[in-house]
């Protein structure tokens, strides 16, 4: 979690919400990292989940990443929590709750849904105060620029 919490920062250069991901082989190999790009390039589907799962992809030449962990800062939202169960991602790990839009557990459970055909183990909740920090920080910052 701590190196996705380094990759998170790195989306603040942009003016993006610090957010970032990594997408872990069984090895326990980084395969690709993410972090939130929608300010900077005007795409509104690229949250750092979504940038490292194509990476991981890409890098890997295939859709499928089974047994493969996602980490994230954040609790994924309703987009990415249904392209970590597409891509059949083993391992969902997060740090911060998302009490607005979080969809794997606080608004809703998609992941864990009883009717979704895809399971994935679900760790929430790692280092969620560091990760919750990166925020609050941010949305202060965005505050005092106002």
């Amino acid at each position: 979690m701590r190196v996705a919490i380094d990759v998170a920062r790195r989306s603040n250069a942009s003016g993006d919400v610090p957010v970032g991901a990594l997408v872990i082989n069984q090895n326990g190999e980084i395969v690709a990292t993410g972090y939130n790009e929608r300010e900077l390039h005007g795409d509104p589907t690229a949250h750092a989940e979504i940038v490292a799962l194509r990476k991981a992809s890409e890098k890997t030449e295939t859709w499928r990443l089974d047994n493969h962990t996602l980490v994230v800062t954040l609790e994924p939202c309703a987009m990415c929590a249904g392209a970590i169960a597409q891509a059949r991602i083993s391992t969902l790990i997060f740090g911060a709750w998302d009490e607005k839009a979080g969809a794997v557990g606080s608004v809703w459970d998609i992941l864990r849904d009883p009717r979704s055909l895809f399971k994935v183990e679900v760790r929430a909740g790692v280092l969620k105060d560091e990760c919750a920090l990166l925020l609050k920080d941010f949305i202060q910052g965005v505050r005092t620029k106002d």
